[in-house]
């Protein structure tokens, strides 16, 4: 039997958005601030030489294709002042989560409330700041190495990485911004809007590549076909729960004795979500962004890592399963579903699963059951994530169909819909309450009869 809150949901039309005032400022608010982000991906960083850049990018395309030019929305091809994108923040973010589960001083933060909660983030944004910086001079360092520069120098490497770190920190602002006063995630929707832009471009390209016969028509329509089905798989399997039954005793309060009930504790099929792709993606990448601006500098031992490690490569593909699948245990175990947390919690609240006594053998078969399901949760990340690689070394396909694309622009979608499904049922039940408060001063009290 459904509930009410559910049945009001199923019946919940979208024709409500134009009465919810507050979600319309907050999407047209959201939507501003993605387009001031779009406008900046097109502003270059002082010092590039144009026509350079543009000649350097049309040979050396296809090694920026990957993973950071995805994130930032094509403006590391283009080297404009949000280059190194929201990248430095995911970075500093996962890596704060990861030390905040390990390290005692900060795992106590975290359980500090509000307080603790804006001590982390303070780090998080010093980590940004330490990391966006690293790149940054990375970067001005290889662009001066690739003859990318119109007046190499200090002074050109200072402004570059002035530039650059305060790019990232305006989006890291927006990202913010977004979330505490537009709808969705902001960092996510961040990335979500450069994979998008970039969607058209690619089509293109692979149309054209179409038209002048390098890809054949079979191999078009099979990669349109299998598009369709790696994102219904991808958001069946971002759906797919794991329910393990829970069972509370009887309780009395005061004179009363009330029932026991039962519930379920979902656990997902991919607890970690899309962030095991994007730390492999980020990590495996790294040696082709710092080759591809260095050019003829790259020395013997880089040289040897992208001969062995470049994308599509044997190593690289068997390292990005392997990596992907220990951050999915990883960073499950240690930040998404801690089973030592889960089950204290069922413990203090008198819950327990049927037929596992509370306390260590509720976490040992919390252990058991997230440690199998982990295995589908990981080797589906793997598949997807592994399919752009063989799609772009056997067909010449751009790198946007299927993988990690797919994963954010998935997730993305679905967290800002269900978001604004939960905005307009709030509006909904405002509406009915304030109904019920004018019937309510509609019906008067009778008057009591007058004492004779």
């Amino acid at each position: 039997m459904a509930s009410a809150a559910e049945q009001m949901a199923a019946n919940l039309s979208w024709s409500a958005l134009g009465k919810a005032t507050d979600l319309r400022q907050r999407i047209f608010f959201t939507i501003g601030l993605l387009i001031v982000y779009r406008l900046g991906t097109y502003i270059p960083v002082p010092g590039i030489d144009g026509a350079q850049l543009r000649a350097f990018m049309d040979d050396a395309g296809a090694g920026l294709g990957g993973i950071l030019n995805m994130f930032t929305g094509g403006a590391i091809s283009r080297m404009g002042i949000f280059a190194l994108g929201i990248m430095p923040y995911i970075s500093a973010s996962i890596i704060v989560q990861l030390l905040s589960a390990m390290v005692p001083a900060m795992e106590q933060m975290k359980k500090e409330g509000e307080q603790g909660r804006k001590k982390l983030n303070q780090y998080t944004r010093y980590g940004t700041v330490f990391l966006a910086t690293f790149q940054a001079w990375g970067i001005a360092v290889s662009i001066e190495a690739g003859g990318l520069a119109h007046d190499p120098g200090l002074f050109f490497k200072a402004a570059c990485v002035i530039t650059l770190v305060g790019g990232t920190m305006f989006l890291m602002w927006v990202g913010e911004q977004i979330t505490a006063r537009g709808i969705g995630n902001g960092i996510s929707l961040i990335i979500f809007t450069g994979i998008v832009a970039e969607i058209p471009a690619a089509l293109a390209q692979f149309f054209s590549q179409g038209r002048s016969g390098a890809i054949s028509t079979p191999v078009i329509l099979g990669v349109i076909v299998m598009v369709v089905v790696v994102i219904a798989f991808v958001v069946f399997m971002e759906r797919a729960l794991r329910k393990i039954h829970i069972q509370y005793p009887r309780r009395q309060v005061g004179m009363k004795i009330y029932d026991g009930g039962s519930s379920n504790l979902p656990v997902k099929v991919n607890p970690a979500g899309v962030i095991p792709a994007i730390f492999a993606s980020s990590l495996l990448l790294l040696p082709v962004t710092i080759s591809t601006f260095s050019g003829a500098q790259t020395g013997p031992i880089m040289s040897t890592i992208l001969a062995y490690f470049g994308p599509g490569q044997p190593l690289y593909l068997l390292f990005f399963t392997g990596m992907i699948v220990f951050f999915s245990y990883f960073y499950t175990y240690n930040v998404a579903f801690k089973v030592e947390d889960v089950a204290e919690n069922l413990k203090n609240q008198n819950g327990f699963i049927p037929g596992i006594r509370p306390g260590k053998k509720t976490e040992e078969y919390l252990e058991y059951v997230v440690t199998r399901v982990l295995v589908l949760g990981s080797a589906y990340l793997a598949a997807v994530c592994l399919l752009p690689e063989i799609l772009r070394n056997q067909f010449a396909v751009p790198f946007y169909f299927g993988g990690t694309s797919v994963l954010i622009v998935v997730s993305v979608t679905m967290d800002t819909i269900n978001q604004v499904q939960s905005h307009l049922l709030a509006h909904q039940y405002e509406g009915l309450i304030e109904k019920s408060q004018l019937r309510g001063k509609k019906r008067t009290a009778p008057k009591a009869p007058a004492r004779r």
